[in-house]
């Protein structure tokens, strides 16, 4: 969600920039995975049938109060440019114009180096989805620094279509210093359009290499998570 992107670790899809080893998206209809600790918690819009056309989510195959979970998981084993894995992907070049591509190599996810404001690296896997969705991914990033805002992104209830990118996205700056910070926004549509709607800073908040960063919107309520541990949450 950065102005400025490095080539080291940037937004990918519906989840993470920068990701190594297996990624997993669902949309799970049971509600919150009971083990997880919040790290940032925000207020969405109610779910609309827009909002959930396209969308990237997480979770283990498993049923949820006697619904069964729709699923994706990958490890990024081609080497796509852009990512596809077979006609599952859209993303924000090829499809959206405006945004820019997610490549995958070697077992890694990350974004096209970007030449404009807000202009995200963005993948969302296709199909509908059911509202309530969950992210997972493991975060790859090298050679961190304050220079540029280097992020990993998890999409959630998102839509991309020429010119026009919407719904909720959680990201971290990959950064452990007092600079580094957890946000959670909506975008609106257009570039540069988005809304932050909770955003917390510190060097507890940033991310290295081999974190792992999940997210979460069930209802109206968006939720953020590090490595499972607890961290200040509001809602």
């Amino acid at each position: 969600m950065s102005m400025i992107r490095s080539a080291v670790c940037w937004a990918a899809f519906g989840i993470i920039a920068a990701v190594a080893g297996t990624a997993w998206f669902n949309a799970d209809e049971g509600g919150v995975h009971p083990r997880l600790s919040a790290a940032a918690i925000a207020q969405a819009d109610p779910p609309t049938s827009r909002a959930i056309a396209l969308t990237a989510s997480m979770a283990d195959e498993r049923k949820l109060k006697g619904k069964s979970v729709k699923s994706y998981s990958t490890r990024f084993q081609l080497n796509e440019d852009p990512i596809s894995e077979g006609g599952r992907w859209i993303n924000g070049q090829k499809d959206g114009i405006d945004w820019y591509n997610v490549i995958t190599k070697n077992g890694v996810a990350y974004g096209a180096v970007t030449k404009g404001d807000y202009t995200d690296p963005t993948a969302l896997l296709k199909g509908v989805w059911g509202k309530n969705q969950h992210g997972k991914g493991k975060v790859f990033s090298r050679s961190q620094t304050k220079k540029y805002y280097q992020e990993v992104e998890i999409r959630l209830r998102s839509s991309l279509t020429p010119q026009n990118c919407t719904g909720y996205e959680v990201f971290w700056r990959c950064l452990k210093t007092p600079k580094a910070y957890v946000e959670i926004v909506r975008w609106n549509g257009k570039v540069k359009d988005w809304t932050s709607l909770k955003k917390h800073t510190g060097a507890q908040y940033g991310v290295k290499d081999g974190d792992v960063v999940e997210a979460t919107i069930i209802g109206n309520v968006i939720k953020g998570y590090l490595n499972g541990r607890t961290l200040p949450s509001s809602e």
